[in-house]
């Protein structure tokens, strides 16, 4: 049987759903239901907090999907979370149906709003394009960013723990300069051949950490002397394998042992066929140690070469003490534009109609 739990819905702060979500979530992972514990039914939630069953509904895909809970015959809604799952024999096999999607490529970006946002940008910023980027991206830019990703991530900070760089690789070249070289650095393997390539070009040491089917495999994380851990939790490539709950969590209390960092590659997040992009370790983490980057290659283009980063609050002031000097490398021009598809909405509606053709997509009969 489950413990009772009593649902408060406040409907200023989220969608009903999002709050019956959050409240599960937070009772699984304090463990007030357990593992291998019963929810509560959708019927006898729904009435307990006062809304529809298809209200509960979406709450518990959402746990399902983020790996907190699963659907079990004749059972109902089990929790499969556990903090401790990160020392149990997992299978190593990879998930070839993520494998799979993972390698299908998405919709591009309509080319005809590019160039419209172009001519609009070119109209409306004249001569602003030929001043010089401040060094950290435009603070426009910046606080679209910030804007989006409070929206769509969860996650909340200010414009200025934001970096607008060239593509991830130029990132990766500033975290190490950041952080230091003298530190280890682990990474996952495979992983995305750049990041290593990268990493061995900065001549730090690297250890290499197997992944299971479900993220980096926890004897390895337990035994590496690493401080630095570089992690793509969502759809790791060219494996193919996403994160669970338990495997995030399970890197948090990680880097919570000791002077570590988490470096989130957070690539690809954006085209989830969840009804809601699974939880960033930098929106779970709270201990202000998590770098997280993103880039707009798979979203929009490749060609755009545009990245940025997300600094915990306490490395700010040395990123601008030790790295203020470098010359932001994406142009005036193009930051301009991209500002202007965030915040237009163009940017957003792309996204959502790629990730409503992913699901029509896998309802369709094989």
């Amino acid at each position: 049987m489950y413990s009772q739990m009593k649902v408060t819905i406040d409907r200023e702060k989220r969608p009903v759903y999002l709050e019956i979500y959050k409240q599960l979530r937070d009772n699984i992972i304090s463990e007030n239901y357990p593992y291998n514990t019963k929810l509560p039914s959708k019927r006898s939630l729904a009435e307990e907090a006062g809304v529809s069953t298809i209200t509960v509904e979406h709450a518990y895909a959402l746990l399902s999907d983020e790996g907190y809970i699963e659907a079990r015959q004749r059972s109902g809604y089990v929790v499969i979370f556990r903090k401790t799952d990160g020392f149990a024999s997992v299978n190593r096999q990879t998930s070839e149906r993520a494998k799979h999607h993972s390698e299908n490529a998405h919709p591009s970006f309509p080319l005809s709003v590019i160039s419209k946002t172009m001519r609009k940008v070119l109209t409306d910023r004249g001569n602003m394009l030929l001043e010089k980027s401040p060094n950290q991206g435009l603070i426009e830019l910046r606080d679209a960013i910030r804007r989006y990703l409070a929206r769509n991530r969860g996650i909340h900070v200010d414009a200025n723990q934001i970096v607008i760089g060239s593509g991830s690789e130029y990132l990766y070249s500033l975290i190490v300069e950041l952080i230091g070289r003298q530190y280890t650095y682990a990474i996952e393997s495979p992983s995305y051949k750049k990041i290593e390539q990268v990493y061995r070009a900065a001549e730090v040491t690297l250890d290499l950490l197997p992944l299971t089917n479900s993220g980096v495999d926890s004897a390895a994380l337990s035994q590496t002397k690493a401080n630095v851990l570089h992690t793509t939790p969502y759809r790791s490539y060219p494996s193919g394998v996403t994160a669970n709950a338990s495997k995030r969590h399970e890197y948090i209390r990680w880097s919570g042992q000791g002077n570590r960092y988490i470096i989130e590659d957070d690539y690809e997040s954006e085209f989830s066929v969840s009804t809601k992009p699974t939880e960033t370790l930098f929106s779970l983490c709270e201990y202000d140690n998590v770098i997280y980057l993103n880039t707009f290659s798979k979203t929009i283009s490749p060609s755009l070469r545009i990245g940025y980063m997300v600094l915990p609050k306490h490395l700010v002031e040395t990123f601008d003490r030790k790295l203020g000097f470098y010359s932001c490398t994406v142009p005036t021009f193009m930051q301009y534009v991209l500002t202007e598809l965030i915040n237009n909405g163009d940017f957003e509606r792309h996204i959502n109609r790629v990730r409503r053709m992913k699901r029509k997509e896998m309802c369709l009969p094989k």
